[in-house]
């Protein structure tokens, strides 16, 4: 028997829960905040923690989402700082062989020279966040079966996104907190038209590349600019050469003073997704089969690419952007399995379940309440899990070219939109025609077809090695896999037959087939889509079979956070939720770490550390112009006396995780200090487990960017913009 979760009870237990964890620890939404007030004034806070919660206050109206990465506005005229690494594919899209902006970086000489960030570029500015959970789960029955609960879900979210659209130029997301045990409406101003502004050559804004990828000490300049426009009425429109700068309520300040060693900072920001709350059995799972894995997969994904574009300029600038995340990623993956190696955290999370578990049992009202919470979800890891090398070698490997996926996608959309609006699946309504088109667009700057069929070629003959009872036979039949084999000549044969084959490689044509009919696309002559009507009643039941077992973990995890909660608040513990893409603060203190024995780090690094880095050879190949100031020390106004140096970057132990890259670091007056990009190598583990000794994030000192623009690219214009 279940038993409903109470939404009031909740809500006050949350707020009743003393906050009293590690200081450093936690990714904070904004409506948190008045109730830090404490924790933040004795950390160094000196603005009131309750403007921290306030969206159209200074300094959170600032802070924006590029739909990935953070970014803010740094002036009155729609000035935005992010990340080099975040306006990346920006600065690919805009790079030819003869004008390959990646190695020698951009400046617009004014306004209108400005070029457009690409199809799908985003700035997303949060308006408004409601608590809805009553109104998406509030009136669940107990005896739904998965499926149901799931469709009754959805069909409430698109509502309450629907009703919140209508409000033009605005795009709505229902996300939920702690597991489904509360949802939030997140409502944001969405501009369309982006611009790139100012991005330093890859000798500083990517110095050090993959090898310093994750590591301490840094020395990457890891910023860019871009400027949003809208209509001349002040609403978001699509890129035209007659719209204007936007004007943000409000714009970040620039710091007049430098950080110095254990000052307090924070961080506002969009991270992606953090796993605190998993069990241990998902845990494990993770690190000992699902991440050593598909580390493997990357690099082999990496080895083609490399192969396939060597010598070839312009498909290498194609890829850049997908080598640049597989590469992340990869390292990423490493990183996870040496800290997963040397901790216990399996072992923990065994014991805090057993704890719980007795912590239930001890109480009537709890065993009533909480009862059988966790066997319930592990029931529903271990079904989740028994379809594991399907999920990943069919659904995520084996259908991994360029081509079929907007086949899939184009397929799916003529089915969809078949369907009255509100009934469509979410991604392919009305709301979404822009970005598909987008995507459709995009996709002549991001695809190859010899690229994409090697890469095709070689995660399909890893799909045929994989075990034959997760294999879909339908699938198997059309590219000969029979078994666990396949003949690698027919299978080229195959390939070179559908590439041979291919109309979605003309832009035109995939954009008119974004309006044709199912019928249409099932007499269509092109291999890809023939490809993609076959598989797709197959694909559709293991997409029913993924529904009914999300709405059976949409019940049965809330559940148990709810227990989980309840059982700290006894204990004196607050519970933030998951990163979840939603804006989160954390805070903390400049500081630098220990990350072994006899080893200490320290919290800054200066512009003598690229000197003693550069070799002149990618990816440790700064500037000349760079060099040239840093040998004559032309420091001007950014010089530290006490450093007698330019800082480059800075450590902190702010609470941070993917998504939050390009996120501004604020002081103690929530001005502008730098901008974080990076976690060191011994906090990867960090989005599973929090290690407060050696949980540190990376940012690049503002003073080394100003610096950068003033001495070395003479991006003045731009300084002053910024009010420098």
């Amino acid at each position: 028997m279940t038993t409903r979760i109470a939404i009031p009870t909740l809500a006050l237990l949350l707020l009743a829960s003393p906050l009293v964890t590690q200081a450093e620890e936690g990714m904070w939404p904004p409506f948190q905040l008045p109730e830090l007030r404490e924790r933040l004034t004795a950390a160094g806070l000196e603005i009131d923690p309750v403007r921290l919660s306030d969206l159209t206050d200074y300094p959170m109206n600032a802070v924006i989402s590029l739909g990935g990465c953070t970014a803010s506005f740094v002036s009155p005229d729609g000035l935005v700082v992010t990340n080099h690494h975040c306006a990346y594919r920006s600065i690919q899209y805009n790079s030819t062989e003869d004008r390959n902006l990646m190695q020698t970086g951009f400046l617009a000489q004014d306004r209108s020279g400005e070029l457009f960030a690409g199809p799908g570029s985003r700035v997303l500015v949060t308006v408004a966040v409601d608590d809805v959970t009553a109104k998406v789960i509030g009136d669940l029955k107990d005896d739904m079966n998965g499926f149901d609960r799931y469709q009754a879900i959805d069909v409430k979210e698109k509502k309450l996104v629907a009703d919140c659209e209508k409000d033009d130029g605005h795009r709505c997301t229902v996300r939920s907190f702690y597991g489904g045990l509360q949802y939030y409406l997140i409502k944001q101003l969405e501009i369309r038209d982006v611009r790139l502004v100012y991005a330093p050559a890859d000798g500083v804004g990517n110095y050090g590349g993959d090898v310093d990828n994750w590591m301490w000490p840094r020395h990457t300049g890891d910023f860019s600019f871009y400027r949003a426009y809208v209509d001349k009425d002040g609403k978001p429109a699509d890129h035209d050469a007659a719209n204007v700068p936007y004007r943000p309520k409000h714009h970040l300040r620039v710091a007049e003073k430098g950080l110095e060693d254990g000052d307090f900072v924070m961080v506002a920001g969009y991270p992606g997704r953090t796993n605190r709350y998993r069990m241990a059995r998902e845990v494990e799972n993770s690190f000992e089969w699902y991440y050593p894995t598909r580390r493997e997969l990357l690099t082999l994904w990496l080895e083609v690419i490399e192969r396939e574009t060597a010598d070839r300029p312009d498909a290498a600038i194609k890829y850049a952007g997908a080598v640049a995340g597989l590469n992340n990623s990869s390292k990423n993956y490493q990183g996870l399995l040496e800290s997963y190696a040397k901790s216990d955290v399996v072992q923990r999370k065994q014991k805090l379940e057993q704890d719980l578990t007795a912590w239930v049992a001890a109480d009537d009202g709890r065993k009533t309440r909480y009862g059988g919470a966790i066997t319930t979800l592990e029931a529903l890891i271990a079904r989740d899990m028994a379809d594991r090398e399907r999920d990943l070698y069919y659904q995520f490997l084996a259908r991994r070219s360029s081509l079929y996926s907007t086949a899939r996608t184009l397929y799916r959309l003529s089915r969809e939109s078949q369907k009255p609006n509100a009934e469509r699946e979410q991604g392919y309504q009305e709301r979404d025609l822009r970005r598909i088109g987008e995507r459709m667009t995009r996709l002549d700057r991001t695809f190859d077809p010899d690229v994409d069929r090697a890469i095709w070629r070689e995660l399909l003959l890893i799909y045929a090695a994989s075990p034959a009872d997760q294999h879909v036979a339908e699938y198997d039949a059309w590219f000969g896999i029979e078994g666990n084999k396949v003949d690698p000549q027919k299978l080229d044969a195959r390939l070179a037959e559908m590439y041979a084959g291919a109309t979605l490689g003309d832009r035109e044509m995939r954009l008119k087939l974004m309006k044709a009919k199912p019928g249409a696309l099932e007499k269509s002559k092109d291999p890809f889509m023939q490809l993609a009507v076959t598989m797709y009643d197959i694909d559709m039941a293991f997409e029913l079979e993924g529904k009914e077992l999300n709405g059976e973990f949409s019940e049965a995890r809330p559940r148990y956070m709810e227990s989980l909660i309840a059982y700290r608040d006894s204990l004196g513990e607050a519970v933030y939720p998951d990163a979840n893409g939603t804006l989160r603060v954390t805070f903390g203190t400049v500081g630098g770490y220990s990350p072994k024995d006899a080893v200490y780090f320290t919290p800054f690094t200066t512009v003598a550390g690229i000197m003693e880095k550069d070799t002149g050879v990618d990816p440790f190949d700064a500037p000349p112009d760079l060099l040239k100031a840093i040998a004559e020390e032309d420091f001007g106004d950014y010089v530290v006396p006490a450093i007698g140096s330019v800082p480059v970057d800075f450590l902190s132990n702010v609470d941070t995780t993917g998504g939050n890259s390009g996120s501004p670091t604020l002081n103690a007056k929530g001005e502008l200090v730098g901008l974080l990009f990076d976690g060191t190598y011994e906090s990867v583990i960090s989005d599973w487990d929090f290690l407060p000794d050696l949980t540190r994030s990376i940012h690049v000192d503002i003073r080394y960017a100003l610096w950068v623009m003033q001495h070395v690219d003479g991006a003045q214009g731009l300084v002053e913009e910024l009010g420098k």
